[in-house]
């Protein structure tokens, strides 16, 4: 296991009694002082009538952080962040890919695979430990020990946050002579 599962698996019995769920934790070590992401979102059950909010994480910080001081995981000067998982959703488990199956992600692997560290592709479906792709039309299989980051990928023009591009659309008028 890695430190960031670690971590996580460490402090998702806190974050849940604060009605939140624990998504996953990034650790990204950098000289002078590291970075802990923890993102946070409702549970599942409650997705369609609450978000998380502002107090969520703030509330989660608190508590966490007075945690980490009593365990100790870290060693050396880190910053501590709480997020809520955004428009670009990260993903970090099997069930978390499952529940997304149909939208698109962008993957980036620990080791590569048939050439490729990157990946952008519909999420197909989990089979065990693995998460299928539709790349480019071909399905694609990794393991999901090998993906080191997974995004969503935001649907623009679904969301309505696509301007048409000039030439598409309405034709202009033709001048009349």
């Amino acid at each position: 296991m890695d430190k960031a599962r670690d971590i996580a698996a460490l402090l998702a019995p806190t974050v849940q009694t604060l009605g939140v769920e624990l998504l996953g934790v990034e650790y990204l070590p950098a000289p002078g002082g590291a970075t802990l992401r923890l993102y946070i979102d409702v549970p599942v059950a409650e997705a369609s009538t609450r978000a998380v909010g502002i107090e969520d994480c703030e509330a989660v910080s608190r508590e966490v952080s007075a945690q980490l001081d009593v365990e100790d995981p870290i060693s050396g000067h880190y910053t501590l962040e709480v997020s809520s998982p955004g428009i670009d959703r990260p993903l970090f488990e099997a069930a978390q890919f499952a529940r997304f199956a149909g939208e698109q992600a962008k993957v980036g692997l620990k080791l590569p695979q048939d050439g490729r560290r990157r990946l952008t592709g519909r999420i197909v479906s989990v089979e065990g430990d693995s998460v299928i792709f539709d790349v480019d039309g071909a399905a694609f299989t990794v393991a999901i020990d090998n993906i080191e980051k997974a995004r969503l990928v935001p649907d623009w023009a679904a969301l309505g946050l696509v301007k048409e591009k000039p030439g598409k659309g309405r034709k202009a008028a033709k001048p009349a002579h």
